[in-house]
C-alpha cells in the first residue's frame, strides 16, 4: 500500500509547516504597506520569503545528503518557530527591514519543506511515486485554510496588529517538529533504470532536454502563480477597496485550488500522462489571464485566482514527476537542489517584480505580462518532447 506511515507523517507535518506561505502571502503585503519607507517596497516581504527559499535550497539539499532527511526536517521546523517569533518582534518594534529579514528566514524553512515530496517518493515503490508526491502536496490544503485563519485570529492578540499571527505560526512549526520525530528513514528508491554506480554529474543532467522541460514546468508554474498572487491583496484591498474578508476568501480559495487537485493529480498523471497534465496546466493559466483581464469584481479575482491555483498544481506535479525520470539515485540531491534553486530563484524575482509593476503599471498590465511566459513553456515542451522522440 502506497499510503504508508512516512507519507502520512510528511503530509501532516507539511500541512502545519506550510502555514508559513499562505499567512505571509495574505498579510505580508499589508504589513509591508504599513511599514515600508516607499509603497514600491510594500510587497518586498512577500518576495523575501521566496528569496530566502531560493538561497537555502542548495544548502538544504547538501545538509540532507550529509546528515539525513529526518535530522534536517526536524531542525528546520524548530528553526522556523524562532524565525516566526523574530517576525513578531519586528512588527512589534515597527521595523520594516527586520520584518523583511525575518520573513526571508522563514523562506529558508520552506526550502526544506519542499523536499518533503521527494522524501515521500523515496518511501514508496516506483509505480506509486505520483500518488505519494501529490498526497504530500495535498498537505497544503490544510495550510490554505489554517494559514490565513492564524493571521486573522492573531491579528488583535497584541496592541499592534499581526504580532500574534506570527506567534501562532511559531506554535504550528513546533507541532510540525513533533510530528516529524516519528518519521522513519528508509532506503531511497532508485528511479533510474541504470543500476551502474557512477559519479553524480550535474552536467550530464543539464544536457538532458527533458530535465529542462521538468525544471521549466515547475519554474514557470511557480513564478507566474507567485507573480499574480503576490499582487492580488494589494490590488484588491488597497487599490480597488474590496473588503479584507473578500480578499482573504480569494487568497484562501486560490491556495485551496493549488492543493485540492492533489487528491487526483497523481492519479491523472498515471492515467493521461505527464505531458498532457502539463499542457492542461498551461491552458488553466491562459484562461486565468483572460478572465482576470475581463473585469475587477470580487468574482473576477476569485475565478482567476482559482484557475491560477489549478494550473500551478498540474504544472508543479508534472514537473516534479518528470524530474524524477531524469536522474540516477546518487544524483537525486544534486538534481533536486538545482531544480528547487532554479524554481525559487525565478519565483523570488517574480514576486519582487510584482510590487514594482502593480504600482507602476497597474493590475491589468501586470497580468498581461504573464502571458509571454506561458507561451515560453509551450515552446520548451514542444522542443523538449520532440527531441525525446527523435
Amino acid at each position: 500500500m502506497w499510503l504508508n506511515k512516512n507519507v502520512c507523517l510528511l503530509m501532516l507535518a507539511g500541512a502545519f509547516g506550510l502555514c508559513i506561505a499562505p499567512l505571509v502571502v495574505f498579510i505580508g503585503g499589508l504589513v509591508g504597506s504599513e511599514l515600508a519607507p516607499t509603497e514600491h517596497l510594500s510587497t518586498l516581504p512577500v518576495a523575501a520569503i521566496v528569496i530566502g527559499t531560493a538561497i537555502a535550497v542548495i544548502p538544504a539539499s547538501s545538509l540532507m545528503a550529509r546528515y539525513g532527511r529526518k535530522t534536517i526536517f526536524i531542525g528546520s521546523a524548530i528553526y522556523s518557530a524562532f524565525a516566526a517569533l523574530l517576525s513578531a518582534l519586528a512588527i512589534y518594534y515597527q521595523s520594516f527591514w527586520a520584518f523583511t529579514f525575518s520573513v526571508a528566514c522563514l523562506g529558508a524553512a520552506l526550502a526544506v519543506l519542499q523536499q518533503y515530496r521527494f522524501a515521500a517518493m523515496e518511501s514508496v515503490a516506483a509505480d506509486k511515486m505520483a500518488q505519494a508526491a501529490s498526497f504530500v502536496i495535498l498537505g497544503g490544503l490544510i495550510a490554505a485554510i489554517l494559514g490565513p485563519e492564524l493571521a486573522t485570529m492573531g491579528k488583535d492578540l497584541f496592541d499592534i496588529d499581526y504580532v500574534g499571527s506570527f506567534c501562532l505560526l511559531a506554535l504550528t512549526s513546533l507541532l510540525s517538529a513533533i510530528i516529524l520525530s516519528f518519521y522513519q528513514v528508509k532506503p531511497a528508491i532508485n528511479v533510474s533504470q541504470n543500476l551502474e554506480v557512477k559519479k553524480p554529474s550535474l552536467f550530464r543532467l543539464m544536457r538532458n532536454k527533458i530535465f529542462w522541460v521538468a525544471i521549466m514546468s515547475s519554474t514557470i508554474g511557480y513564478a507566474v502563480m507567485s507573480y499574480i498572487m503576490t499582487a492580488t491583496p494589494v490590488s484588491m484591498h488597497i487599490m480597488m477597496g474590496h473588503d479584507l474578508d473578500d480578499t482573504k476568501w480569494v487568497i484562501q480559495s486560490h491556495i485551496l485550488a493549488m492543493f485540492l487537485p492533489s487528491l487526483f493529480s497523481g492519479y491523472l498523471a498515471n492515467k493521461i500522462g505527464i505531458k498532457l497534465l502539463m499542457f492542461i496546466g498551461l491552458v488553466f493559466y491562459l484562461v486565468c489571464i483572460g478572465l482576470t483581464l475581463s473585469g475587477s469584481s470580487v468574482m473576477h479575482f476569485w475565478g482567476g485566482l482559482v484557475l491560477l491555483g489549478l494550473g500551478w498544481n498540474f504544472l508543479f506535479v508534472s514537473g516534479t514527476l518528470l524530474l524524477a525520470t531524469t536522474y540516477r539515485d546518487n544524483e537525486r540531491f544534486k538534481a533536486q537542489g538545482f531544480h528547487d534553486f532554479f524554481v525559487f530563484g525565478s519565483q523570488a524575482f517574480a514576486s519582487l517584480s510584482s510590487g514594482v509593476i502593480i504600482y507602476s503599471l497597474g493590475w491589468e498590465a501586470l497580468v498581461l505580462l504573464a502571458l509571454p511566459f506561458v507561451i515560453l513553456q509551450c515552446l520548451v515542451m514542444f522542443l523538449g518532447f520532440k527531441s525525446s522522440l527523435s
